[in-house]
């Protein structure tokens, strides 16, 4: 028999390939069940009701002790989530949902977010990352750029919503995420985030086209004037990005 051969019709060479082959599907099989540690079980649209895991099924719960010393277990069928609040608008799967109330605070399409955890992101020295300019005397605007504190801030209908304030500034990426606005003619001296993504700074004005001016003031508040939650962080990006929906009628009708 030739070198390697162990039988007429099986050689070395032969087993390694049958090998790999096992190899390869026990990785894909290992695979497609850790993508399965977020977002499972699948759930009946509408009532909450659980009906599907898929093949394979979900992997035992993993606990994981986090650097903050927070501890985290997935999958975790006990998690926190977002409700919609809405109803579909035609009676069968997959239809689209009417929101209920403030079609921006309804967590609907692009106004949905994730139940991050309610507290602080933080740099690598265990610092809030993302805070005003006014907390950190080492970050400052460019002398070449804009400095939008006090400026309008003017809405997608050319209404001024509010006034800038200050810039929160990222302190691990070293990049301004958000403008801190004054909402004009609020009675308590109400001020709300701005995301950057959202915003065109020019000299007469900070340009928002994702929400109109009196809009503004019902943008989430935060629970603290210096710092920002991960969960807040959410809420307020979710807000605007349902506005480039919700924000007008006409923005959620047929374009043709």
């Amino acid at each position: 028999m030739p070198t390697g051969a162990i039988t007429q019709y099986i050689d070395v060479a032969q087993l390694v390939l049958y090998a790999f082959w096992i190899f390869f599907a026990g990785l894909i099989f290992y695979l497609l069940r850790e993508n399965k540690r977020e977002g499972y079980p699948l759930e009946m649209e509408g009532n909450g009701r659980v009906i599907a895991e898929g093949f394979p099924s979900m992997p035992s719960p993993k606990t994981y002790l986090l650097r903050s010393g927070r501890v985290m277990m997935a999958p975790n069928p006990q998690r926190e989530m977002a409700t919609p609040n809405g109803v579909p608008f035609a009676n069968h799967f997959g239809a689209p949902l009417e929101p209920i109330g403030n079609p921006m605070l309804a967590a609907i399409g692009p106004g949905a977010y994730a139940m991050r955890p309610d507290i602080p992101d933080l740099t690598a020295t265990d610092k809030p990352r993302i805070v005003p300019l006014r907390a950190d005397a080492t970050m400052s605007i460019g002398p070449k750029d804009i400095d939008p504190r006090g400026l309008p801030v003017i809405g997608t209908d050319g209404a001024v919503g509010g006034v800038v304030r200050d810039l929160w500034v990222d302190r691990a990426e070293i990049m301004f995420r958000y403008i801190e606005v004054e909402v004009r003619g609020a009675a308590d001296a109400r001020t709300v985030l701005l995301p950057m993504n959202f915003a065109r700074v020019k000299e007469r004005g900070v340009m928002v086209d994702a929400i109109t001016g009196a809009q503004f003031a019902d943008v989430p508040r935060l629970k603290s004037d210096i710092q920002i939650t991960m969960l807040e962080e959410e809420r307020v990006m979710a807000y605007y990005g349902a506005g480039t929906l919700y924000a007008t009628p006409a923005r959620s009708e047929p374009l043709l």
